[in-house]
């Protein structure tokens, strides 16, 4: 949310008006200032497709409009125009494919809106609630009969529960949800949407504010329960921004700790972090979540290296599993635990990067005293100032 605070700014500007979610087919226009010249840029397409789509930016899915004119880089943020001169959404994101040709992405202006309307009700951004489940289809009859659904009775099953999550302590795995604040759910977990189109449900979801309740009706061992859930945003275990924050960090013997972040991994592996991060790394991000609230991972991003080290300056980005037996919750309780240890070694248990399946781990093991007694050499011959961020002295 932008603005400019010199009044003379404003003066003669018309602002632009939102309009309604087009219709399939309907013409849109592109203005911007992408690659390929220094004047503004007018592309002109319809609206191909209108569905939930994966927002890279943000890590999240949410409603988007899939055009054929033309989105490249420069593009993003640059308003969609309808045929009446109504922005119908803001360009941010174009697939690049080698099969594909011409599909950009459009923000569409309910989910601008609801941004608006967010900071309105909250003076600050607070994001899009979720759910917190992960469900599976129920499109098998097999499948549904052995759930002890009844031929009318149609929903999606409940795979995984977020721990965080408000409801974790109200659905369980299993579960089939059957509607969401009075909307069937279809057996591919979608709804009705405008007249003749239906949408995944979470775009029901995505509709409320943080902090909203939702009714969710369930089937549980053939019986159906109701429950009033309270919506929040979703806590990952690898966070998708670090509100504009200096990143964490914590030296000891010259191995540098901190906590994995999307912002981190494509620092660490650029735009195509995705692709050419270690295996193990992806498999949290996709995967994994959070146990708790204020669970990070933590990995050994590197080495700076000198005598106390010899031997480990391969270690990079690999996770922090336990220090001296105990498991490492986040960054800042790795750093306490170190600074108040009265033992002889400090031993990391780090995950092993190998390719078979059986569990591994492999060890750092640090003489307390001469750990302790290098860092303050090491940071001073790398022109580091400090042993950790300023958030973990608080």
């Amino acid at each position: 949310m932008l603005t400019v605070s010199d009044d003379e700014f404003w003066e003669g500007v018309s602002p632009v008006e939102f309009g309604d979610l087009p219709a399939l087919q309907d013409a849109v226009t592109v203005v911007g200032y992408p690659i390929g010249g220094d004047t503004i840029s007018v592309t002109s397409g319809v609206v191909s497709r209108i569905e939930i789509l994966s927002y890279v930016h943000g890590s999240t899915e949410l409603l988007g409009l899939q055009i054929d004119a033309a989105i490249n880089s420069g593009n993003s943020g640059g308003p969609a125009f309808n045929d009446k001169g109504n922005c119908v959404g803001i360009a941010f994101q174009s697939l690049k494919h080698e099969d594909a040709e011409n599909i950009g992405y459009v923000i569409p202006t309910p989910v601008i809106m609801h941004f608006i309307q967010d900071y309105e009700k909250n003076g600050a951004y607070t994001g899009f609630p979720i759910l917190g489940v992960e469900w599976q289809k129920m499109e098998n009859p097999d499948l549904r009969l052995a759930m002890g659904m009844k031929s009318d009775q149609k929903g999606v099953r409940i795979r995984r529960i977020e721990p965080t999550a408000p409801e974790s302590h109200l659905l369980k795995p299993s579960d089939v949800i059957l509607s969401f604040d009075g909307v069937k759910v279809a057996n591919d977990g979608t709804v009705p949407f405008r007249h003749g189109e239906r949408i995944g449900f979470s775009y029901l979801v995505s509709q409320k504010y943080t902090g909203d309740t939702a009714l969710v009706k369930v089937l549980r061992d053939s019986k159906i329960l109701e429950f009033d859930i309270k919506l929040e945003t979703h806590k990952r275990l690898i966070p998708a921004h670090t509100s504009a924050k200096p990143p964490s960090y914590y030296i000891i013997a010259g191995f540098v700790f901190t906590a994995v972040t999307v912002p981190y991994l494509r620092s660490e592996y650029g735009k195509d972090y995705e692709f050419d991060a270690p295996v193990k790394l992806l498999d949290k991000h996709l995967h994994a979540m959070a146990e708790s609230t204020d669970e990070q991972l933590v990995v050994i991003s590197q080495v700076l290296v000198a005598d106390i080290n010899i031997g480990y300056e391969d270690i990079v980005n690999t996770q922090v599993l336990a220090f001296n037996g105990k498991p490492v919750k986040n960054l800042k309780s790795l750093a306490n635990m170190v600074d108040n240890c009265n033992d002889e070694y400090l031993r990391f248990d780090l995950e092993y990067q190998q390719l078979i399946l059986n569990f591994a781990t492999q060890i750092v093991v640090l003489h307390a005293k001469a750990a302790k007694a290098a860092t303050l050499d090491i940071l001073t011959t790398h022109c580091i100032s400090s042993a950790m961020s300023d958030d973990l002295k608080t």
